[in-house]
């Protein structure tokens, strides 16, 4: 993710606490990379848990991504190639496979080229995120709900 490490890497590290709005997968990756440049965040959800959608999805198995050849995977954004082609190629296939094996996750790919953890849960890899996220600092990462009269 170097566009995003970049930006992450250029702010001002540990002045003011970031607030991350979703603690979804997008909004704890980007808690992730600006807690690795020594940035203070919170993450603040409506909902009571973090990664809600992220468990639901792991019900299927939770496919991660696709083992397909690069140029074959992008070409499924059509239209949108040009925009998420950047993207994917900062953290491809292989590089969210190595991801989520520092969290203590195997994938293994599937018959149908699609990549899932070996033991097909979403929450076991959650949960290790999670707590990398909260070890990342000191003080650590803090998820918040949204405040009852938001």
């Amino acid at each position: 993710m170097p566009a995003m490490d970049a930006i992450a890497k250029a702010s001002h590290a540990g002045t003011l606490p970031v607030a991350v709005v979703g603690a979804g997968p997008a909004g704890l990756m980007a808690a992730e990379v600006l807690s690795r440049y020594g940035h203070p965040v919170e993450v603040f959800d409506a909902m009571p848990s973090a990664g809600r959608k992220f468990l639901l999805a792991g019900k299927g198995g939770l496919n991660l991504t696709h083992s397909e050849p690069f140029d074959e995977f992008v070409s499924r954004y059509a239209g949108r190639r040009a925009q998420v082609e950047p993207w994917l190629r900062e953290f491809d296939a292989p590089a969210l496979r190595d991801w989520a094996r520092a969290l203590g996750t195997d994938t293994f790919v599937g018959s149908s080229g699609r990549v899932f953890p070996v033991d097909m849960k979403a929450a076991p890899l959650l949960r290790a995120w999670l707590h990398r996220l909260r070890g990342a600092q000191h003080n650590g990462k803090r998820t918040r709900r949204r405040a009852p009269n938001a």
